[in-house]
């Protein structure tokens, strides 16, 4: 099981935002959430990833329950977290750099993570803009970085915030298919028809604070 929350609650400045997701998320499978501005989507995601407490309830990542930091810190990595706003993401001063990043910190020799960081920048077909300084690159590029310093992890498991909100209609088609290429499990929020059409195995509604079964379309 790469992600399971049974009756999840979470409070965010003293609302519950979350009010008892029940949510089963196996290996190769593509969950999209689809919601309201507002519904909780971006709430998931953290609480999923260990960035956000849950107040009860229970929570496991890849097989592991998780309730403290020491429990989901070994699991960074092995899963990944894309934020919605790259610039939230990106630490380097280079694409090269940042991307080798998660590696070195991780322990990784020079060597390893720089081979790595080459392979994800293919993988995202961005390969010419290794010594690009991330300051300068466009917005779609640094959506695309930012997804290639998680790929260099060899996820098991994604949790993508609106991975195409507010690109153009070729980078947004890219994102997807890089994705979709990359046979990793994921649990995405989005907006987007296009990641629920040509991404996602199967799609759920979150509304007041729980997760439904989307309606065929």
């Amino acid at each position: 099981m790469m992600l399971q929350m049974e009756s999840v609650v979470v409070r965010r400045a003293g609302r519950a935002v979350l009010q008892g997701i029940d949510l089963q998320l196996e290996e190769g499978e593509r969950v999209a959430v689809v919601g309201a501005v507002g519904a909780g989507k971006s709430t998931l995601l953290l609480a999923a990833a260990g960035l956000l407490d849950h107040e009860s309830g229970t929570l496991g990542l890849l097989g592991q329950r998780c309730r403290t930091e020491d429990d989901f810190a070994p699991l960074r990595g092995p899963v990944g977290l894309l934020f919605q706003d790259p610039d939230d993401q990106l630490l380097g001063p280079t694409v090269l750099e940042d991307i080798e990043f998660g590696p070195l910190n991780l322990g990784w020799d020079a060597a390893r993570a720089h081979d790595a960081a080459d392979a994800a920048l293919a993988q995202v077909g961005l390969a010419q803009l290794h010594d690009r300084p991330v300051h300068e690159l466009s917005g779609g590029e640094k959506r695309l970085v930012a997804l290639a310093g998680l790929l260099v992890m060899a996820p098991r498991l994604l949790l993508l915030d609106e991975p195409t909100v507010g690109l153009d209609e070729r980078t947004a088609a890219q994102v997807v298919e890089v994705l979709r290429a990359s046979g990793v499990s994921m649990l995405i929020a989005t907006h987007d028809p296009r990641c629920v059409e040509r991404l996602a195995t199967r799609s759920a509604v979150l509304q007041d604070g729980r997760l439904q079964p989307a309606a065929p379309p």
